[in-house]
């Protein structure tokens, strides 16, 4: 009989877990919503059992206030689970709060006094878990749902056991780093097309672009101590049991010199691995 597919759907309130459920569901995952806690043996009986097919993939979604709770659980009665985490900067949540007028669990439950107080103290609650291998994160600040939902589909695809991948993420500084990201590379130093007459309304999607960039062997020079770096970490990760890294490229806007980086390492990487790509300030047209 198959193994039952557990998905454990947490993070930051506001943050889109709602969606991400949505989108698991329309995969064909038994979805639950605000499940209560004190239930779980009944719930994992049920599902240890194997006797109902419609619980062979299911997907929960639980507060930082449960989740510990979940996941400990399901691991020491030895059933796999899997942790697709949602995120998003305070100031992106405290806007959405604002837009949708929701109140925050941490203010229903008294823990907080103030929407900014409650969108601190759960951060802070998420930042004391210890961190897990099979944690998939992704950051919605500026994540459309179109994307949002093709980034679950691709992470979370049913009948697939988790394999080790890489997303190669190119974002701009003046926007923030992304709070998914496991690596960082500035390469802001490299020359920048944006001064360059008639590449500035360009990208490095763009031939032009990218064989600017490409050109300089400050840029040889910068790829190659990236390649060394990645040649050793990727491996060992994998050795680790992590299942995705996200490695992010940036640069000042996003558009050129990190967009150029990010489809070289992609191209060049997903030649061995699992890889994915994605470039954080081009909006899709």
């Amino acid at each position: 009989m198959d193994e039952v597919n557990i998905v454990l759907v947490t993070g930051m309130s506001g943050a889109g877990k709602s969606t991400a459920m949505s989108v698991l569901e329309d995969m064909g995952y038994h979805c639950i919503d605000q499940f209560p806690v004190e239930l779980i043996h009944d719930l994992g009986k049920l599902l240890r059992s194997k006797s109902d097919v419609r619980y062979h993939n299911v997907a929960l979604a639980t507060t930082a206030l449960d989740y510990t709770k979940f996941l400990v659980y399901f691991e020491n009665i030895g059933m796999s689970v899997r942790v697709l985490f949602l995120d998003a900067s305070n100031e992106e949540l405290l806007h959405r709060y604002k837009f949708t007028r929701r109140q925050h669990p941490f203010l229903v439950n008294h823990i907080a006094n103030t929407l900014e107080e409650a969108i601190e103290s759960e951060r802070e609650y998420f930042n004391a878990i210890k961190e897990r291998a099979s944690i998939h994160r992704i950051d919605t600040t500026f994540l459309p749902t179109s994307q949002l939902k093709s980034h679950i589909e691709k992470y979370m695809k049913l009948g697939e056991k988790p394999s080790f991948s890489i997303s190669f993420v190119s974002f701009g500084y003046k926007n923030g780093v992304p709070m998914d990201s496991d690596l960082l590379f500035d390469v802001r130093f490299l020359p920048n097309p944006f001064y360059v007459e008639e590449l500035k309304p360009l990208t490095g999607n763009d031939a032009p672009v990218y064989d600017y960039v490409m050109s300089f062997d400050s840029t040889k020079e910068c790829i190659r101590h990236i390649e060394d770096f990645l040649d050793y970490v990727l491996p060992q990760y994998e050795k680790e049991g992590k299942n995705h890294l996200t490695v992010g490229i940036g640069c000042t806007g996003g558009q050129h010199r990190s967009v150029t980086i990010t489809n070289y390492l992609y191209d060049k990487y997903s030649k061995e691995w699992n890889c994915y790509k994605s470039h954080r300030e081009i909006r899709e047209k």
